[in-house]
């Protein structure tokens, strides 16, 4: 990707370039979420067959700690229990790419969008990722639904969050590759379905390209989240690691750190 079309694609960057995060982050707070170190590249099918997404750790989506508490006593009842259809991340790293491997229970497996670089959460079911440089204010926002399609957007900063210069047409990282697989049958609400897995690769070098490399020697944060909605649910369903206070997948509060390694943890 030229980096004059980065820089137009995700809108004022340049300004952002000179900005540091505003807000305070306790390093010993936050959880870590823990990339291993893969030699071989991984098939980008959607499934999750290679043995080494189930040799690093798998971190389960959980409910935000207020996320019920002024809904209806019948939607209170329904998820008092925690998340009823599980979700699970896992992160792999290798030269090129920074990999997440998603696995979700579902028995209504919903993608109405048709098409890349679409805000997926209006329209179905999707796996969100963000990644942030922890001492720079500009990060990414990446999907995936149960299609395979992507989307990734680029913001300087959160005071420019929902303006459209921060959702273009063409996404901002080119080389980022999604892939999805799923059991069951799309937008079909008169069944049971099972389940849907997918995965993101995400190109170091692109990354590279705002200003800060992707690397062991420099905090990066991540977060990971979900959108569910199915005819069996109360209502649809937010998710995410690590636990948010509230549903809000922006806040960076709650970010993990993410830790990069190699060999065995």
């Amino acid at each position: 990707m030229e980096r004059k079309y980065f820089l137009n694609a995700a809108g004022a960057v340049l300004l952002a370039l000179g900005l540091s995060a505003c807000s305070s982050f306790s390093s010993d707070s936050r959880p870590e979420a823990v990339a291993t170190y893969v030699s071989l590249p991984i098939r980008m099918d959607g499934k999750l067959e290679e043995p080494a997404w189930y040799k690093t750790p798998a971190y389960p989506l959980v409910h935000a700690e207020m996320q019920f508490k002024n809904s209806a006593p019948d939607v209170q009842k329904f998820f008092r229990n925690g998340v009823v259809e599980a979700g699970r991340v896992r992160l792999l790293w290798n030269d090129k790419y920074l990999y997440a491997g998603f696995e979700f229970t579902d028995l209504d497996i919903v993608a109405e969008g048709q098409t890349d670089q679409l805000q997926h959460y209006r329209l179905g079911d999707v796996a969100e990722l963000f990644l942030k440089p922890e001492n720079k204010s500009w990060y990414w926002e990446l999907y995936v639904p149960p299609r395979g399609h992507k989307s990734a957007f680029f913001f300087p900063g959160r005071g420019l969050l929902g303006l459209p210069s921060g959702y273009p047409e063409k996404p901002v990282l080119k080389g980022m590759i999604a892939a999805a697989s799923f059991k069951g049958t799309l937008n079909n609400s008169w069944d049971k379905d099972k389940k849907w897995t997918a995965e993101i690769a995400i190109p170091l070098s692109e990354l590279a390209m705002a200003g800060e490399k992707l690397d062991q020697n420099i905090p990066w944060l991540i977060f990971f989240g979900r959108y569910n909605y199915g005819r069996y649910l109360a209502t649809f369903e937010n998710s995410s690691f690590p636990r948010q206070k509230t549903v809000n997948y922006h806040e960076q509060y709650y970010y993990a750190r993410l830790k990069l390694v190699k060999g065995a943890n």
